[in-house]
């Protein structure tokens, strides 16, 4: 059996926490800053958790 390559695009997205949830940062924070609100911002500081089938597919695309 070929080992199992992790997908590189999802693993430069995506964290699995110790529980196995999916963390993932927010979009939208990369350039255009000035155009967005301050609170806007504020709340994409923040990461995020995927919850449901999302997450049981990134896990298959990462290997665990």
């Amino acid at each position: 059996m070929p080992k199992f390559k992790t997908h590189s695009g999802a693993k430069k997205r995506f964290r699995i926490t110790s529980n196995g949830k999916v963390k993932f940062a927010r979009p939208n924070r990369g350039h255009f800053l000035t155009e967005k609100a301050q609170g806007r911002k504020r709340k994409l500081r923040k990461g995020s958790y995927i919850a449901g089938k999302n997450a049981a597919n990134i896990k298959s695309l990462l290997g665990k």
